[in-house]
């Protein structure tokens, strides 16, 4: 019986997604989203977030409708980002 690990044997198009989320996660997790110019330590600007985003507030609502090219970043209730998923 093969050894299954669930993410290595998954399709090409699932590694990638998971690649990606994780790549945004590390880079959002805990900061805020502004409209600034410049990220920092703290802080994200929303220009270099991708073209197809969307950010869902804490207790906010959003369409349910899949698009996989559309990040989504959900927002703590301070306002830090607390996930980030590609649906």
């Amino acid at each position: 019986m093969p050894l299954v690990v669930p993410g290595l044997m998954g399709p090409a198009s699932h590694n990638n997604a998971s690649s990606q989320q994780e790549e945004w996660m590390s880079k959002l997790m805990g900061k805020r989203i502004t409209d600034g110019a410049a990220s920092d330590a703290t802080n994200f600007a929303k220009q270099d977030l991708p073209k197809e985003h969307r950010i869902v507030e804490s207790g906010g609502m959003a369409t349910t409708d899949y698009n996989p090219n559309r990040m989504n970043v959900h927002l703590a209730e301070d306002g830090t980002v607390s996930n980030v998923d590609f649906k």
